[in-house]
């Protein structure tokens, strides 16, 4: 594989870029006409890696490797001379971008791509020789940290190109998403481009401070507002103005940015925009909540746009949510949420918000206004069926003789969802139905056995809340109900969710390193798959108190002494964990274990649709919102009790 890549222009994205493909193996020449520029990235590469070092990411010797694998360079032809891929990363002005990539062509035969955000490739290709190899690799800020790349295909651009970028773009470890259509804003930020217009119109009668207190109270790090100062006004500005020469003239009805950026307030930047910027920070006033813009309107507005998207065959559903997720850095995208919506929902919002504001953007797509939502993001549904139907993605199930072996498996802490659950009843299906199996170790992989709740669901009402935690609280029960020994063996983090999973199991071993405890009390929620029934029928009720309403954490021998766990394993505890639940799948009669539980279960006081229902009361309440804010915001939540 050819190893060397120019990245032409050293600023913020420039040398994130280099400092990306460097970490990856390759060679990198990294280009900027100014030297000042050079040097300032030449100390940013350094300090980036050096939080890596110190953080435990990277190695001493990759960081080395990395260093030397960067050249540094003050002219364009010397900088692409024998390069495989060559990256225009200069700031998002068409002029600018046309004249670098112009002059890159004249000086290489190798793939050129171009990390622009939002300018049609097809326009920069009229400056481009060969304008074939042209395309877009559009990388996320800051590129060392943001997984998602969009790799963009104008009109000329041959598909060979493409699918050797989607490569290379694995390689250095990110993930590509392809825009099959060449239009402005490619995928994320058209997404999101109705909705920089409606907080832009809203400005003018609204109270930021307002606006921005509402979206953090739903758990968002920063508002519309305190986002548009960080980014810097212009950039908005410009984006807006390019939308209305490309997409529609709709795009320049809002003037209320135009103040500040003729008087040079562009934001954090500047050190004042719509809001005053000290040490990096936002300076914002104190104001209630307002509902001035709704995170309905938000959601139907990149609904409206995703459809938009499909129905021009600019992206499938699977590309457009994992572009949404990853690119800005969000926990579910526009697919996720209409599945919790109905046509008529979408509808009549965005209805709603064209009467308030008269502008067309905000018109329903005619999937929309036909009903087809559902069936326009099948696709999604679809993939993800089949993904799931081919390979388990959330569990591991492994068969030896008489033994099960169940490993959780998302992401490094072994998050508890909604896809988990149900791959976990259906592995529960599989183990009920074969009598071979007598007994059962349900474990994590990795170093963590689970941290509990995967938080990358939408859920959008009090009854589906409640929904959730009753799949969660019936499928664990299965464990319990079931004739065969489940044995825990915990490690690392057992938090919330996961440790609902272990007290439903029968046996719970561990290791010394274990930490268990209930969080959720902390965010405004209570355990909510069994654990506020499970764990006093365990411990008795004193106990359970201290765990759940203190929400403080314990260790293992702790966890030994309260009696939820009976056994410590210091030395390759997994391999001691196994081994007992193989001897008891020996020697316990399977008849025997199904009575026995049902006896020693049977005297439990345990309520389980009390729980479920009570995890939809909270879910409504401004105590959830203000604990997940808090714990965002990595601060002590301010709780008002409702």
């Amino acid at each position: 594989m050819d190893s060397k890549i120019a990245v032409i222009g050293a600023g913020t994205m420039g040398h994130g870029i280099a400092e990306v493909f460097a970490l990856g193996g390759y060679c990198v020449n990294l280009e900027d006409f100014y030297p000042e520029v050079i040097e300032r990235a030449k100390r940013e590469i350094n300090e980036s890696l050096s939080k890596l070092l110190s953080s435990g990411k990277i190695t001493r010797e990759l960081y080395d490797k990395t260093l030397k694998n960067i050249n540094y360079y003050n002219n364009i032809k010397d900088a692409v001379d024998g390069a495989y891929i060559s990256i225009e990363a200069v700031p998002e002005k068409f002029e600018i971008k046309k004249n670098v990539l112009s002059e890159i062509s004249n000086y290489t035969d190798g793939i050129i791509a171009s990390n622009t955000s939002n300018i049609r490739i097809t326009e920069l290709a009229e400056f481009v020789k060969k304008p074939e190899r042209l395309l877009g690799m559009h990388f996320f800020n800051p590129p060392v940290l943001m997984k998602l790349v969009e790799v963009i295909k104008g009109d000329k651009t041959d598909e060979k190109y493409i699918d050797e970028i989607m490569a290379v773009a694995k390689a250095i470890g990110k993930v590509p998403i392809k825009v099959m259509r060449d239009e402005a804003g490619f995928i994320v930020n058209r997404v999101s481009a109705p909705e920089l217009l409606v907080f832009c119109m809203a400005l003018s009668d609204s109270d930021p401070a307002g606006i921005d207190a509402f979206f953090k109270s739903q758990g968002l790090p920063m508002g519309p507002y305190q986002l548009f100062d960080y980014v810097g006004l212009d950039t908005v500005y410009d984006s807006l103005k390019y939308y209305a020469q490309e997409l529609s003239p709709d795009y320049g009805k809002c003037k209320n940015l135009d103040s500040y950026v003729n008087a040079g307030k562009l934001g954090m930047k500047t050190g004042s925009g719509i809001y005053r910027w000290e040490n990096g920070k936002a300076v914002i006033p104190e104001a209630a909540p307002s509902e001035k813009i709704s995170l309905m309107d938000v959601f139907s507005l990149e609904i409206n746009e995703a459809t938009k998207l499909i129905e021009s065959g600019i992206a499938t559903p699977n590309d457009i949510e994992t572009g949404v997720k990853l690119g800005l850095n969000r926990p579910f995208g526009p697919v996720t949420v209409a599945q919790g919506l109905s046509s008529s929902d979408v509808l009549k919002t965005l209805n709603s918000l064209y009467e308030k504001y008269k502008i067309d953007v905000f018109k329903p797509s005619s999937t929309i206004i036909n009903g087809k939502l559902k069936e326009a993001f099948s696709p999604h549904k679809a993939e993800k069926a089949r993904d799931e139907n081919t390979a388990q993605k959330y569990i591991i199930f492994e068969k030896h003789e008489n033994t099960g072996i169940i490993k959780l498996n998302n992401t490094k802490n072994n998050l508890i969802g909604s896809g988990l659950i149900d791959e976990l009843n259906a592995v529960l299906d599989r183990i009920s139905a074969d009598n071979d199996i007598h007994a059962v170790l349900i474990t994590g992989n990795g170093t963590n056995f689970s941290a509990g709740a995967d938080l990358s669901q939408f859920i959008n009402s009090p009854y589906a809340f409640m929904e959730m935690s009753k799949k969660g609280e019936n499928t664990f029960d299965r464990i319990t109900k079931m004739n065969k020994i489940f044995v825990a063996y915990l490690k690392g983090y057992v938090l919330g969710g996961g440790l609902e999973l272990a007290l439903a199991c029968d046996i719970r071993v561990s290791s010394g390193d274990a930490v268990l405890g209930f969080p959720e009390t902390s965010l405004g929620l209570i355990p909510g798959y069994g654990g506020s029934q499970r764990l006093p029928a365990l411990i008795g009720i004193s106990r359970a108190m201290d765990i759940i309403l203190s929400a403080e954490r314990i260790n293992a021998q702790k966890a030994y002494e309260y009696g939820i766990i009976t056994r410590i394993f210091n030395d390759d505890g997994e391999a001691q964990a196994l081994k007992l639940t193989e001897e008891l799948s020996q020697r316990i009669s399977p008849a025997s274990v199904y009575t026995a539980k049902r006896l020693i279960y049977g005297t439990s006081r345990i309520n389980l649709d009390f729980e479920s229902i009570s995890m939809g009361m909270l879910y409504g309440g401004n105590d959830l919102k203000e604990g997940i804010r808090a714990f965002m915001e990595k601060r002590s939540p301010k709780f008002g009790g409702n």
